[in-house]
């Protein structure tokens, strides 16, 4: 199953986001506090296709490649993203990277149970040297996380997510064509699938469609790019993954929560696709919070401080889009 990540394209999905935002401190601009609500967007509904879902109580377990070059501060980006999702933050920062993940918790199995409240970062391992070389196939994907887990480098986890993240360099099939990143399954023994995904490094390739807003958009109304609290590239990277993230946990076998074409379906995120604040519309992300030192814009905070910008998510029960539960 795959799914297109195409953020300006796909920004005539025009809908209102309000953030739940509070006073800000060390340097960051205060805003009043607002309740997370949306107006609806064109369709009414994700359909539940009654397949399994990466329910709890456990966390979604993730096994990250990095395939190619990325700096320190480039991977502790997505690294600390991740472990930004512990609910244990500090309770001053507000709306958080948790917060927002709260949301999946109204995506439900046919038994009841929901979406896992967390995930949990097991294993990682890089392969600086592109050993199959800097032009891939999505096939190779595949091949790479089948690869780490008959070498027993990594688990073979059916509770877990495996992130195959490319570098600048490497050009992947699809990748700043149609696509800013994909999830889907693999065999990995003959009773055994496993699900997987792919983003890459948008910031020289394609930031204007796969970076947005911290890039001008390729396409669609001009805009001012915003600036990037951890680097375009680094920021364009954590938006994606948390789309595909989001996806895959809600539709992991294409059988899950999606609207639309089952090969190119609206999911999670992708059903708010270019809404990250408060009066968003075609070429405008909406209201964000800015750093009032270096005038990064954001819309959660994470761990250390991190601030990170996410799209809006699909709320079940509102039948709306939010950020922050």
């Amino acid at each position: 199953m795959r799914i297109n990540l195409l953020w300006p394209l796909l920004f005539p999905l025009t809908i209102t986001v309000v953030l739940a935002m509070f006073p800000s401190t060390n340097g960051l601009s205060e805003m009043p506090s607002i309740p997370s609500s949306l107006v609806t967007p064109p369709f009414s509904e994700l359909t539940y296709h009654k397949g399994p879902i990466m329910t709890g109580p456990s966390p979604i377990n993730l096994y990250i490649i990095w395939y190619g070059v990325f700096s320190p501060m480039h991977k502790t980006t997505i690294t600390d993203f991740f472990a930004s999702f512990n609910q244990n933050l500090n309770p001053k920062l507000d709306p958080t990277v948790s917060k927002w993940w709260k949301t999946t918790q109204f995506y439900k199995d046919t038994k009841g149970k929901s979406v896992s409240g967390t995930v949990k970062l097991l294993g990682e391992v890089s392969d600086a040297k592109c050993s199959l070389g800097k032009n891939l196939k999505r096939a190779n994907i595949a091949f790479l996380v089948k690869r780490m887990i008959a070498t027993k480098t990594f688990l073979a986890d059916p509770t877990a997510i495996y992130f195959v993240l490319t570098a600048s360099d490497v050009i992947v099939e699809q990748f700043c064509m149609n696509s800013c990143g994909f999830h889907n399954t693999v065999l990995v023994s003959p009773s055994q699938r496993v699900v997987y995904a792919h983003v890459g490094d948008p910031g020289t390739q394609c930031p204007g469609l796969c970076a947005w807003p911290y890039a001008a958009p390729a396409y669609g109304p001009p805009g001012k790019a915003l600036v990037a609290p951890n680097g375009v590239g680094a920021d364009g990277m954590v938006m994606n993954v948390a789309t595909i993230l989001s996806g895959a946990a809600t539709n992991p076998f294409n059988t899950g929560y999606f609207q639309g074409d089952a090969l190119a379906p609206l999911e999670a995120l992708t059903a708010c696709s270019g809404v990250f604040g408060e009066g968003a519309y075609p070429g405008y992300p909406g209201k964000l919070l800015v750093d009032l030192k270096n005038k990064a814009s954001y819309n959660v905070y994470g761990v250390k401080g991190r601030k990170f910008l996410l799209p809006a998510m699909w709320d079940l029960l509102s039948k709306t889009c939010k950020v922050g539960a």
